[in-house]
This record gives C-alpha cells, sequence and structure tokens, in this order.
C-alpha cells in the first residue's frame, strides 16, 4: 500500500479506536486500507458515486486482501451506508464546504446513530461549521496543515448544541484560539489577496468595497494587525 498523504493521516488520528467507518468520496480507499491495516478500525464502507473510482477502490480493497473488512459501495453521500451496516464515524474529506454541507443535508435522517464526524472542507469551511451547529452537532476539536502548498483545516464534530459566532464560524473555534504558525499564514495570505482585490474595486462601487473591507478588518482583529 502506498503511502497516505499528511492530509490523510491527520483525518485518520480523529478516528475513534475500534470504529466502524463511512468513508464518502473514499479517494481510492486509502484511508479505509490505512486505518484497518493500523488496526485502528474495525469496519469501514468506502463510497464512491463515480464508477472509476469505485473500481479504483475495490481492486485496492482487493490488491490488500482486505474485502472481509472493506466494504466498497457505488453510492451518493450518506446513501452508502444502511442502519445494519452499525455506522458510527463518518469521513468526508477533500471536497468543497458546500458539498460537504449537502451530503449532510441530504442524509440528515441517517445522522442520529453518528458519533462522529470528521469533516475536512477544502474551501467555504463557514458553512460546514454553520450547518453543524444548526443541526445539532458540536465542534469537539479542529485542526490545520500545510501540504503541497496548500492549506487544509480538519473539523471534528459530536452530537451536541453549541453556538458559533460569525468569528467562530469563518476562522474556527478552536483554530482562532490557537491561532497556530499555519493558521496566521493561511490568514496573512488571505489577507493580500483581499487586499488587492479592494485595490481594484471601482471607488463608485460602495457596497462591494465595503464587503470586501469587512472581510479584510476581520481578519487583521483576528491576527492582531493594526488598521
Amino acid at each position: 500500500m502506498k503511502a497516505i498523504s499528511q492530509r490523510l493521516l491527520k483525518v485518520a488520528s480523529f478516528v475513534p479506536d475500534g470504529a466502524r467507518l463511512l468513508d464518502v468520496g473514499s479517494d481510492h480507499a486509502y484511508l479505509p486500507i490505512y486505518l484497518t491495516q493500523q488496526g485502528c478500525i474495525s469496519f469501514a464502507l468506502a463510497g464512491e458515486v463515480v464508477e472509476g473510482p469505485f473500481q479504483s477502490a475495490q481492486k485496492n480493497v482487493q490488491d490488500e486482501q482486505l474485502t472481509d473488512k472493506i466494504e466498497v459501495r457505488l453510492a451518493s453521500g450518506l446513501a452508502a451506508f444502511e442502519p445494519a451496516d452499525q455506522i458510527d464515524t463518518i469521513v468526508i474529506a477533500g471536497m468543497g464546504g458546500r458539498l460537504i454541507a449537502e451530503i449532510l443535508e441530504n442524509g440528515r435522517a441517517k445522522l442520529p446513530h453518528i458519533s462522529r464526524l470528521i469533516l475536512q472542507p477544502n474551501n467555504c469551511q463557514d458553512e460546514v461549521r454553520s450547518w453543524l451547529a444548526e443541526h445539532g452537532f458540536q465542534i469537539v476539536a479542529e485542526d490545520i496543515l500545510l501540504e503541497a502548498g496548500k492549506y487544509y483545516e480538519i473539523i471534528v464534530a459530536e452530537e451536541g448544541q453549541a453556538a458559533l459566532t460569525a468569528q467562530e464560524k469563518r476562522f474556527g473555534p478552536y483554530l482562532v484560539k490557537e491561532k497556530s504558525a499555519i493558521f496566521q499564514d493561511k490568514w496573512q495570505q488571505e489577507l493580500k489577496k483581499l487586499e488587492l482585490a479592494l485595490a481594484r474595486i471601482p471607488e463608485k462601487n460602495r457596497d462591494e468595497r465595503s464587503a470586501m473591507s469587512q472581510k479584510i478588518q476581520e481578519i487583521k482583529e483576528v491576527l492582531h494587525v493594526s488598521k
């Protein structure tokens, strides 16, 4: 089995020991295979919605002789599992945040028996956090890493109620407290992009400039950058 990415290793670190896992959009089943080989999980479903990746995941599981521990299913989102599968942990990683929120919404009826969600949105992290807060999930951990020039945020949620401020939705309730060096680098870069974008907006477009200025100010407040 090829070595998995630092991103997936970090996602794997949040999977509880002995979990029965559903990995949505399983990226060739790399994560379930790794977790099974490490003895971390008891069973996994690898869900794929596209035929090519589905076949690739099936081949990888067969090649590693893990068909008794990992089942690959061709299905969209949370349709990949049924109550009889006794899934307790769901990973949705490597997708846009809006799509992740949509997958959770479409499969909401199946979530009451899930003890942990491990989500890694590539963008629109605020939409994922908002969905969680509005649907009975509280964020219990977060992490951020830089790999191959890209920043990745991981959001871990469990059942519970916890309101989030606008700042926490955008920056992450745990990440904004910790303010790691990677977190600061990410938002420094974002700040530069927004300031360049603001400079290109004509003065007459007041509403657009105001909205952009607000976003810039929010980042400066988090980073404690002077006005």
